[in-house]
């Protein structure tokens, strides 16, 4: 099973990566990259409005691995979404990080100026300062409207995606796009009880795994990046143990019926989400 996809601009991205958001302090968060990447993930995701990034930084600095065999991943938050705001931010963002370049760069929401700040994620491609660019939580709709005027399409699409809420068109539609789906949230926080959910404990039982691996095993096996997120190392390791069984037909079959169809969280067409994120300044 690959360990790796390839996205549209032939760069390779790891399939399972760190998540740090909701890891807020400072030396918690670099111990938990630290050890996350101890444990083997190489690919390491944080974003401007997680408040981290300095820590993030650190962490990636201790484990004193080669930056070519890590990947990095930081996004603009909705207050920096213009042409300016890119330019500006991204670079506050690198210095935070204490790097010359991350290796992916996302728009966290589809709000504000979203065209020009997309001309100022291509300009920092194409200057190396990043290696691939992307977008969060758009619908496709939206991913693909920004794919056709302009130069460049997005590499990754990072959305919400866990049992109960599946997105199987957008992620089929997002690949025919040549767009790459990622998952936030695979484990849906943990709402509706999902750890001790009885269809995927008894898939779980049957590999000797643990409800957290299935769930991470049917997103890799649908090649989804995935991003799945622990400040305890054994189950960081546990999350990582995923690439030794495979799901059976009736598997996945079971995990369908889960499908709830709608976000465990909130709507991105809900205008009082919109003007939340829109009121929400960090000064970052």
């Amino acid at each position: 099973m690959k360990r790796t996809l390839t996205m549209n601009n032939g760069i390779e991205i790891p399939i399972l990566g760190f998540g740090t958001y909701q890891i807020t302090d400072p030396k918690e968060t670099e111990e938990a990259v630290f050890q996350a990447i101890q444990t083997g993930y190489r690919h390491i995701d944080t974003a401007q409005s997680y408040l981290n990034e300095e820590a993030v930084g650190k962490g990636i600095k201790k484990s004193n691995v080669a930056r070519e065999e890590l990947f990095i991943t930081t996004k603009i938050w909705v207050e920096n979404v213009s042409y300016d705001g890119v330019h500006a931010s991204f670079q506050r963002s690198l210095d935070r990080l204490q790097l010359d370049y991350v290796d992916l760069l996302l728009l966290h929401q589809p709000f504000n100026d979203v065209y020009s700040a997309w001309r100022a994620m291509e300009e920092l491609q194409s200057e190396g300062k990043v290696k691939a660019i992307g977008i969060s939580n758009f619908s496709v709709d939206r991913a693909v409207d920004l794919s056709l005027f302009n130069k460049v399409v997005p590499q990754i699409n990072q959305i919400e995606i866990n049992p109960f809420h599946q997105q199987t068109k957008a992620i089929k539609l997002l690949k025919e796009e040549n767009i790459l789906p990622e998952a936030w949230a695979p484990f849906a926080e943990g709402k509706n009880d999902i750890f001790n959910n009885e269809v995927l404990k008894k898939i779980a039982e049957k590999y000797n795994k643990s409800v957290a691996q299935v769930i991470i095993r049917w997103l890799v096996e649908q090649e989804v990046v995935v991003l799945a997120k622990s400040v305890k190392q054994e189950r960081m390791r546990e999350n990582f143990d995923v690439f030794d069984f495979q799901l059976s037909d009736e598997d996945k079959e079971q995990i369908t019926t889960l499908d709830q169809r709608e976000s465990q969280f909130f709507s991105h067409a809900d205008p009082k989400i919109i003007h939340w994120m829109a009121e929400r300044k960090l000064n970052i």
